[in-house]
């Protein structure tokens, strides 16, 4: 194909592109119930990526039996499917409404105050829970624009998709290659925030931590950039509720240097597991992230050999 594409990505960015052309025009009511259908239908059909989410969720909720993990299931196919929903919705919602909703319930509020008025910027460290664009937008309304970054997705018309989408909520995005590490540093300098979602990594950069009782990895830049600049770094969690959102901002964490990056790291990883272990329907982990669940060669790959985790700046 002439513009480096291959079917598969032609096929992903035709999908959002129609997500974020057709379903913000539909009725909620509509909407909703397209949505709902197509979670319990992909619940159904038990792809890897519901297999994957139940092996998950059986690390959370241990004592589950299996018509339990399967209601749990259920509902966090609906979850992530109420997340893409309101994904492709927001651009067209009233963000004030949003807003204020947010603000009316939020809890642990006066954190960010305290983390700012010292000066040093602040990181808000994050798991994929809940609706975080519909945070996002709480912060904008309340701080101002925050900075984020964004996975360089394939093909560049996807990622850019993402880009422009999380722009028009007032977000500044940066890409996970090409110097984000800097500029967010010259963010913190500045006494602004920085947002990033962190409870996966598994690459020779992450840090292991334990969650849930089993060692992964979990990304570094949140501690490391706290450790660089002196910011304050908070964990928020990120709920549903029937008839909204629900935020709270809770653990801060003071990273006291380079030693200092992988205690900050499992303290942020102990918070994560707290909030989803209250909620795990709310958690969307389709995806591997334990490594006892990585196939032998990767495993060795992740634990062996030079460790490219250093906490130190780039």
């Amino acid at each position: 194909m002439s513009d480096g594409m291959t079917f598969s990505q032609r096929l992903s960015d035709l999908a959002y592109a129609t997500g974020w052309g057709i379903v913000r025009g539909l009725p909620e009511p509509v909407a909703k119930g397209v949505f709902r259908t197509a979670a319990d239908l992909g619940t159904r059909r038990d792809g890897p990526g519901i297999q994957q989410m139940r092996r998950n969720y059986a690390r959370v909720v241990p004592k589950a039996g299996p018509a339990e993990l399967d209601d749990l299931v259920r509902a966090g196919v609906r979850s992530y499917a109420r997340f893409w929903k309101e994904a492709f919705r927001l651009p067209s919602m009233d963000h004030r409404k949003i807003y204020q909703q947010v603000q009316d319930t939020i809890v642990g509020l006066p954190l960010i105050d305290a983390a700012l008025e010292r000066g040093k910027g602040l990181v808000i460290a994050l798991p994929h829970t809940g609706n975080f664009d519909v945070s996002g937008i709480w912060l904008v309304g309340y701080q101002g624009p925050f900075t984020t970054v964004n996975e360089r997705l394939k093909p560049e018309s996807l990622y850019r998709r993402f880009a422009d989408y999380r722009e028009s909520l007032g977000f500044e995005i940066l890409p996970s290659e090409g110097g984000a590490y800097r500029l967010l540093m010259e963010r913190l300098r500045a006494n602004k925030i920085v947002c990033l979602v962190a409870d996966r990594d598994l690459s020779k950069r992450g840090i292991p931590v334990t969650f849930f009782g089993e060692e992964t990895r979990m990304p570094a830049g949140p501690a490391r950039l706290a450790a660089a600049t002196g910011a304050q770094l908070l964990v928020v969690d990120n709920t549903f509720t029937d008839d909204g959102w629900g935020v709270r901002i809770h653990t801060p964490i003071q990273v006291h240097g380079r030693e200092d990056v992988a205690t900050a790291t499992q303290r942020m990883a102990d918070a994560f597991a707290t909030d989803i272990v209250n909620d795990p329907a709310n958690w969307h982990m389709m995806q591997k992230l334990w490594l006892a669940d990585l196939d032998e060669e990767r495993r060795k790959a992740l634990t062996t050999g030079p460790s490219r985790s250093d906490t130190g700046s780039r």
